[in-house]
This record gives C-alpha cells, sequence and structure tokens, in this order.
C-alpha cells in the first residue's frame, strides 16, 4: 500500500506509477482537500481518497475513473484504514459508529454485466409524421391544432387500421413479463402502483436499455461547461443531490447540445434525479425517454415556448371550458402562463412527492398525449380560484406554488378529457406512441433549431472567452497596483525604521555611560557577596558530607536486615517444599502399593479360574484315557487266547519299537520346547527394553505401555485358546477313529474265538496287526503326553510373565525414587546458592 500526501490547498492530484513510463493527471472535485492521505489498494491500480466532506472515493489510476465511493453528507467518515491484502475497508464515522466495507461487494455492481432486461423486438416500418411537414395556422383570439396534408392523414388511418389488430399483444407485452394492459388495469383499480414495485414497473414501461457503456462514456466527459456553477443559480442543501444532477444535466448536454441551452432543464430533471440519485443510469435514461416520448415537438421553436404544444393545450381547452379560456383572453393571460410552468416542471412544484409519483405512474402508462390533458385538467379542476383571480401576479403564483386540490380528481378528470376530447383537436392524433431508447447507443437527438442552437453556444464561448481575457487584464492590473502600493509603503517604512534608528543610537550611547557607572558599583557589591557566599558554601559542603555518609551506613544496615529476613524467608521455604515432597512421595508409595496389591489379587484370581479350568479338563481327559484303556484290555484279554508266546514276542519288540518312539518323540518335544521358551524370552526381553526405554523418557507412557502389553497378553490367550479348541477337535476325531478301531478289533476276536481253524493262519499276519496296533497306542501315548506338555508351558509361561512383571513394577519405583531425588536436589540449589 503506497501512501501519498495532498497539499492543503490543491485541487490537482498528480500520480506516479513505477509500471507505468507516462504520467498522468486527475482532476479530483472539489471538496477533495488535503484532510486525509491518499491510500491505494493492493492491486496497484485503485487509489482511496477521504475528502474535506466526509466522503471516500475510490479512482481507477490508469483509467483516470472514478469507481465508487463511501460515506456520506449526513454520515462523514473521520478516518480509513485499508487492509494489507486490500479486501476490506475499516471507517470511523463522524459520529463515533465503525463501519467495516468490502471491497468485492463495493466493486460487484462494476464488474458485471448489464443484465438483459429489454426484450428486443423488431419494429416494422411505418409512416412517421416530420415537423417539417405540419403547418400552424395562427389568427388572432383562436388558436388551431396543426393542418396535416390529406395525404399523411390518409396514411395515418391505414396504419391504425393494420397495427390494431396485428400487434396489439406485441405492442402491450413488456420485458420482464409483464403485460401494459393488465398493468393499466391495476392502475385505474387502485389509483396508484405499489411503492415496493413502482421503480421496476416505471422501467418496464419505459423500457430501459440500460447502455452501460454508452453512459459511462457520455459520463467520461466530465462536467458541461453550461452546468459548472449550478450551485449558484440551484442552490440545494444535499451536495450528493447536487453532484448527481450536475453529471446528469452534463450527460444530457454531451449527448445533444440543445440541452446545455435548455434553461428549464434542471427543473424537468430534478424530480426524478431525486427519485434514482442511486442509480445515475436509471435517471439518465428515465429523463432522455421522457424528452423523447413526452416532451415531443418541444423544441421546434428554440428559444421560445413550444408553441405548438401550447396551442394544443389551448384548443383542448377551449373545447371543454370555453369560459375559463375566455377568462384568460379577458385578462391577457396566455397558455405560457397557465400551461407552460406546469409543463416545464412537469408538475414538481405544484404537488407533492405522493401525488407528483402517482400522477407519473399513469403519465408512463398511457400515451404521451396524456400529460398534455393532465394541463387542461388541471386547469378546469381548479377552475373557481382561477376564476376568482384578475391579477396577472396571482395567477404567476398559483401557477408555481401548491394549491389544495386532490389529485385522483384531477386523474380522473384527464381520463375523462382522453376519451372525450374530439379526434381533430386530439394530442393523440399529433404524438407519436411511446418509442424506447435503442440497445447499444443512444439515439440521435435532433429535433431542434440547430443553428439557433450553434449560435448561442458561440456567443455564449465568445462571451466567455471575452470574461477571461477581462479577468487577466484586470488581474494583471490589480497586481501592477498592488506591487506599486507596496513598494510605496515599503519606501515609508524604510525612512521611519532610519529615523527610529538614529534617534535610538543616541537614546543607548547615554544609557551605557550609566550603565557603566552602574556596573562598577554592583561589580564591588558582589564582590563582598562571593566572599561570604564562599563561606556559606564550605559550611554546607561540610554538612552534606557528614549527612551523606550517615544516609550511606543507614542504607547498608537495611540492607543487611532485609537479606537475613531473605535467608529466613527461603529456609523456611525450602523445609516448607521438602515436607510438602515427602507428603507426596508417601502418597505416591501408598497409591502404588494399593495398585500392586490390586494387581496380585488380580492375577491370583485370574491363575485360579485358569487352574480350575485346567483341572477340569485333566479330569475328562482321565477319564477318557480309562475308558480307552478298558476297552483296550478287553481287546488284550481277548487276544490271549490265542498264541501266548507268539503274543509275548510281538509285545516285546512291540514294546522295544514304541519306547523307542517315545523317547525321539520325548526329545522332540524337549527340542521344540527350549525353541519355544527361547523365542518367548527373547520377545520379552525386548519388549521389556522397549518399555524401559519408554519409562526413561517419560513417567506417564508406563501405563499406556502395560496397558498394550495386557492387549497383547490377551490377543495371545485368544490364539491359545483357538489352538486348544483346536488340539481338542483333533483330539476328539483321533479320540473317534480309536473307538471304532477298539470296537472292530475285539469283533474280529470274537469271530476268530468262535471258529478255532483259523488258528492256522500265518504268523507273519498276526505280527503285522500286532504292529498296526502298536502305532495306535504310541499315538495315544503321544497326545496325552503332549496335552501334559502343553499344560506345563503356560504354567510356565505365566509364572515367568509375573516375574516380568514384578521386576518391571520394581524398576518403575526406582526410577519414581530417583526423580523425586533429582526434583529434591533441584530445590535445594537455589537455596544454596542464595546463602
Amino acid at each position: 500500500m503506497a501512501t501519498f500526501r495532498l497539499p492543503p490547498a490543491a485541487c490537482d492530484c498528480r500520480l506516479s506509477r513505477s509500471t507505468l513510463c507516462s504520467q498522468r493527471w486527475r482532476r479530483l472535485p472539489a471538496p477533495v482537500l488535503g484532510k486525509e492521505p491518499l491510500r491505494r489498494q493492493g492491486s496497484r491500480e485503485v487509489l482511496g481518497v477521504l475528502s474535506q466532506d466526509g466522503i471516500m472515493r475510490f479512482v481507477n489510476i490508469q483509467t483516470c475513473k472514478l469507481l465508487f465511493e463511501i460515506g456520506s453528507l449526513d454520515e462523514g467518515i473521520s478516518s480509513s484504514v485499508i487492509s494489507p491484502h486490500g479486501r476490506y475497508i475499516a471507517s470511523i464515522m463522524e459520529n463515533g459508529s465503525l463501519n467495516i466495507y468490502s471491497v468485492q461487494a463495493l466493486t460487484q455492481e462494476i464488474n458485471k454485466p448489464p443484465p438483459p432486461l429489454v426484450k428486443v423486438i423488431e419494429d416494422l416500418p411505418k409512416s412517421k409524421l416530420n415537423s417539417g411537414d405540419l403547418k400552424m395556422k395562427v389568427t388572432t383570439g383562436r388558436v388551431q391544432r396543426p393542418a396535416k396534408s390529406r395525404e399523411n392523414r390518409i396514411q395515418t388511418r391505414i396504419l391504425k387500421q393494420d397495427l390494431a389488430g396485428s400487434f396489439e399483444n406485441k405492442e402491450n407485452e413488456l420485458s420482464d413479463g409483464l403485460n401494459k394492459k393488465r398493468l393499466q388495469i391495476l392502475l385505474k383499480g387502485y389509483g396508484e402502483y405499489p411503492t415496493k414495485y413502482r421503480m421496476f414497473i416505471w422501467r418496464s414501461l419505459l423500457q430501459l436499455p440500460e447502455n452501460h457503456t454508452a453512459f459511462s462514456s457520455l459520463e467520461d466527459k466530465g462536467v458541461h461547461v453550461a452546468f459548472l456553477n449550478l450551485q449558484k443559480k440551484y442552490p440545494i442543501k444535499s451536495r450528493k443531490l447536487l453532484r448527481v444532477l450536475q453529471r446528469t444535466l452534463s450527460a444530457l448536454a454531451h449527448w445533444s447540445a440543445i440541452f446545455s441551452e435548455t434553461p428549464y432543464l434542471p427543473l424537468l430533471a430534478f424530480p426524478f434525479v431525486k427519485l434514482f440519485q442511486n442509480n445515475q443510469l436509471i435517471c439518465f435514461e428515465v429523463v432522455a425517454t421522457l424528452i423523447i416520448n413526452w416532451c415531443q415537438h418541444w423544441f421546434e421553436y428554440f428559444p421560445n415556448p413550444p408553441i405548438n404544444i401550447l396551442s394544443m393545450i389551448e384548443n383542448v381547452l377551449a373545447f371543454h371550458d370555453k369560459e375559463l379560456l375566455q377568462h384568460f383572453i379577458d385578462h391577457d393571460i396566455t397558455s405560457q402562463l397557465y400551461a407552460w410552468p406546469l409543463l416545464e416542471t412537469i408538475f414538481s412544484e405544484v404537488l407533492t412527492r405522493e401525488e407528483w409519483l402517482k400522477l407519473f405512474d399513469n403519465v408512463f402508462s398511457n400515451h404521451p398525449s396524456f400529460l398534455l390533458m393532465t394541463v387542461v385538467a388541471y386547469n378546469i379542476c381548479s377552475r373557481a380560484p382561477l376564476l376568482n383571480c384578475s391579477l396577472k401576479d396571482d395567477f404567476e403564483y398559483f401557477f408555481h406554488h401548491r394549491n389544495n386540490l386532490d389529485i385522483s380528481v384531477v386523474i380522473r378528470e384527464v381520463y375523462h378529457l382522453m376519451d372525450t376530447t374530439p379526434t381533430d383537436i386530439h394530442p393523440n392524433s399529433m404524438l407519436h406512441v411511446v418509442v424506447a431508447l435503442t440497445k447499444g447507443q443512444y439515439p440521435v437527438f435532433n429535433q431542434y433549431p440547430k443553428f439557433i442552437v450553434d449560435y448561442q453556444t458561440q456567443e455564449r464561448e465568445r462571451i466567455r472567452n471575452d470574461e477571461l481575457d477581462y479577468l487577466r487584464e484586470r488581474q494583471m492590473v490589480e497586481d501592477m497596483q498592488a506591487e506599486v502600493d507596496q513598494q510605496r509603503v515599503e519606501d515609508e517604512a524604510w525612512y521611519q525604521k532610519q529615523e527610529l534608528l538614529r534617534k535610538a543610537e543616541e537614546t543607548r550611547r547615554e544609557l551605557l555611560l550609566q550603565e557603566e557607572e552602574k556596573m562598577v558599583q554592583q561589580r564591588q557589591r558582589l564582590a563582598s557577596v562571593k566572599r561570604e557566599l564562599k563561606v556559606k558554601e564550605m559550611h554546607l559542603q561540610d554538612a552534606t558530607r557528614r549527612r551523606f555518609l550517615k544516609l550511606q551506613q543507614d542504607q547498608r544496615e537495611m540492607e543487611l536486615r532485609r537479606l537475613d529476613d531473605e535467608l529466613e524467608r527461603k529456609v523456611h521455604m525450602r523445609d516448607r517444599e521438602i515436607a510438602t515432597t515427602a507428603k507426596d512421595l508417601e502418597m505416591r508409595h501408598l497409591e502404588l502399593e494399593s495398585q500392586k496389591r490390586l494387581y496380585e489379587k488380580n492375577l491370583i484370581r485370574n491363575q485360579e479360574a485358569v487352574a480350575k479350568e485346567m483341572r477340569e479338563d485333566a479330569d475328562a481327559f482321565r477319564r477318557k484315557v480309562d475308558l480307552e484303556e478298558h476297552m483296550f484290555h478287553k481287546l488284550i484279554e481277548t487276544d490271549q487266547t490265542q498264541n501266548q508266546k507268539t503274543q509275548k514276542l510281538i509285545e516285546e519288540d512291540l514294546a522295544k519299537a514304541e519306547q523307542a518312539c517315545l523317547n525321539a518323540d520325548w526329545r522332540i518335544q524337549a527340542l521344540h520346547k527350549q525353541r519355544c521358551d527361547d523365542l518367548q524370552r527373547n520377545e520379552c526381553y525386548h519388549e521389556v527394553a522397549r518399555l524401559l526405554r519408554e519409562n526413561r523418557r517419560k513417567e506417564t507412557e508406563v501405563l499406556n505401555a502395560m496397558m498394550g502389553e495386557e492387549a497383547k497378553k490377551w490377543e495371545e490367550a485368544k490364539e491359545k485358546d483357538f489352538h486348544l479348541k483346536s488340539e481338542k477337535k483333533a483330539s476328539a476325531l483321533a479320540d473317534a477313529s480309536r473307538k471304532w478301531f477298539l470296537e472292530k478289533e475285539i469283533n474280529d476276536a470274537l469271530e476268530h474265538a468262535e471258529h478255532p481253524y483259523r488258528k492256522a493262519v500265518p504268523r507273519y499276519q498276526n505280527g503285522q496287526v500286532a504292529s498296526s496296533c502298536s502305532p495306535r497306542a504310541s499315538q495315544l501315548n503321544a497326545v496325552s503326553e503332549t496335552d501334559s506338555a502343553t499344560c506345563i508351558s503356560l504354567n510356565q509361561r505365566r509364572i515367568q510373565w509375573d516375574t516380568m512383571e514384578r521386576d518391571l513394577m520394581e524398576r518403575v519405583r526406582n526410577l519414581r525414587q530417583r526423580l523425586a531425588a533429582q526434583a529434591r536436589n533441584r530445590c535445594q540449589m537455589p537455596h544454596l546458592l542464595a546463602t
């Protein structure tokens, strides 16, 4: 953000940019003085100026255009700050309030494209009446309507017949989905449009094109020279309203040169400016549409009033109220007095705001001749007071001030006149229908005597140049006269000064002689006073030295007492901290003991539950083994009836082989058990080491590690439980197979006992049967030994984990003791340093 400061009396602001090689000049409005520095937004293209009238204006320094402004004359800004990113503006108002503005919201109206509010309807070619084709006949005491040629009259009648049927709906259809006939029905029913939707309805009735680009080009031309001193002729209290009026009139003057010479244009445009002061584009287009349609033929006799329009009004008044017209003629009152003041101010002087809005609801909803009929109706409705007037001043006062008149009655009278006026004098036949402004560019307005306007413009420019020359010469003469007067005054002052200097020099010589005598006397007195002062100074220095020494001694005594008090306080604080720490350690020790007992109690309860479960499983297993041994012994007793010797030999060989298998299985199980124990110890060592490292870092992480270890134990217990269930399923399957095998062998033995002749079976078959039985028995013994080994390994693991948990708690306790000792030592060190 760059900051510039404007000189106090400057009206021109010169800006320099690092990205531009050229320098631009921008003339700021007159109220912009050096009250606050200029501030530029983050884009480096927009400059904010806080002017003296309390309004902050933002200018694009690249295009030198005024973008927007914040604040108003009623609520001025005293100070303002822009955010570093240039997105928000904070302003402190003169009434003390704080307002925050969003730059994006302020620039939204500028950046958005114009909305398509008007539908483009192709106009059909039609004959238009030119002003040159109209012929006016003026006679004494009687005013007639313009006479048209026969050819034009026939052509106009044919046009009405063609357009009445085929394009009636198309003419009534307005933009934004409104219908003109429905609006007229609504207007006749309620008398006026709703206040909330009045502006919207007006814009639709007038079919405003909202040409942003064209209006911006007119506005960029600046204030027209004809309206530079508008405030002198029309002093308006609100500066904002005056500024909007000045811009609107300047745009109209740039659009057409006639408006710079029209004296009643401010009176005509002021009601709309006051109504649309926040939207200058709509204000300009409403006034332009009003001039093109409802001010037809007003400028044909410029700079005189529109005689043709006033003649139409006089003809209609003569038809409907001859007595009132004769009264005007008798008192030498022309239409320029009873009709033209109402037209040039469009009734704004004689109506209130609400009455004026109600009237123009009807004017914009009807043919342009409605405005002329309103003038006639106003005179007819005011005929009683007008007939009582006899002086010209009374008539002038009546048509320039408000009167006690009901506007609703006037509007009803206008509709009555529109319906009852004959066609030959009706203004409807001489004025064309409402024509909207063209889209994109505004139409050319040249319905005025161009040579008169050009001559007046040239004459005004010549007079302005002559006046500037005269003012320049007068200024030069005044400057020369001021220089001569200044030189004469300076000469007289110089002579007077020289005379005064001479007299002052003589006076000073006399004073110097007197002063020298007084100086000698004063020096003598001063010497004696110095001697006395020297003696007093010596006495005072001695007293001051003694007082300073006593003060230093007192300060040192106070410092010693303060140090003693500080030592006592620190000793007392140290003892109190030691006692508090000891109490905290005792409470922590009690908490740990209670936690340890709780853990031991939970472990004992869990061990008892697991032992009980294991005992139940062992009892079930023993019962199963007894049943199998009973069935096996039954089989053996049955086979003992066979060959005893062969059986003994086979049993011996089977016992040896079984013993060898058992030894090998036992060794394999021992090695497997050792490997499992080694892996478990290795895992436990790593886990304990990790927990110890975490305990060194932070004491609170010990509990989290224990909780994690507990979760792991539960997962391992679940896995072992799943493994145990799978082993039980395998054991159940083995039991079923063994039971089936024993039953089959018993049945075979019984069959062999019933048939003795089968004893002649070869010996090697019996050997095969015995050998097949021995592996089954060895498998049974292996299963039983595996179950017992599993139970032993689970008990050993539980004992190991209990031992590891006790060691871990002991280490945690030792770690807390060391931390407490270190904290105690840190508390004692400051006391030792203080002593």
